[in-house]
């Protein structure tokens, strides 16, 4: 498994080798509209199917008596958790030009980042629907993620405070197979990590 994924990674390189010495497209599509979809405060992505290999994250178990006298506690976080919530972006087929709406959403999450949350650092996770090869989505995953970091940096979010991962089509956002659930797969996510 492990020297599956040094293969993968090093098509994807191999790939966006290539990829940089072609013209540069657009990175900015001016007044084009994003799915229909409201945009949501962000939540957990839902788990691949196949066991991938990921960071291990600590977690801290509490018993029960304690979580049972920290639940007013909790209800007052997860509001001020809504209110420091960022926006997911949304892209077209095959793209990873910002629409007008993306560079809204985009504004917002900036000026969150910077009056809200001053000190928070963001993983920008791309994503992409399934069609289209494994390699193919993971760089263009890619690009989206960058194309909304640079934007962020344009906007005066610090770039130490920002990351990219691809996930490429690995964590759909609807597993459906339509042109309406593809719509809100193609995504970046953007996901705190203090």
């Amino acid at each position: 498994m492990h020297s599956r994924t040094l293969g993968v990674v090093a098509l994807a390189c191999f790939a966006l080798s290539l990829v940089g010495g072609c013209a540069k497209k657009e990175m900015v599509k001016p007044d084009q509209a994003a799915p229909t979809t409201a945009a949501a405060p962000v939540s957990p992505a839902p788990q691949p199917a196949q066991p991938k290999e990921e960071p291990v994250k600590a977690q801290t178990i509490t018993e029960a008596p304690v979580a049972v006298a920290s639940q007013a506690s909790d209800t007052a976080g997860r509001a001020e958790a809504a209110e420091t919530s960022l926006e997911r972006i949304y892209f077209d087929f095959d793209a990873f030009v910002l629409s007008q709406t993306a560079r809204d959403t985009l504004s917002r999450n900036a000026e969150a980042l910077l009056k809200k949350m001053p000190n928070a650092k963001v993983s920008i996770e791309g994503h992409c629907d399934e069609r289209g090869s494994d390699e193919y989505n993971l760089a263009l995953g890619e690009k989206r993620a960058k194309t909304a970091m640079n934007y962020l940096i344009t906007l005066g979010v610090p770039a130490a405070r920002l990351s990219i991962i691809s996930y490429g089509e690995e964590k759909p956002l609807d597993p459906g197979h339509t042109e309406e659930a593809w719509a809100k797969n193609r995504r970046d996510e953007f996901v705190i990590v203090k």
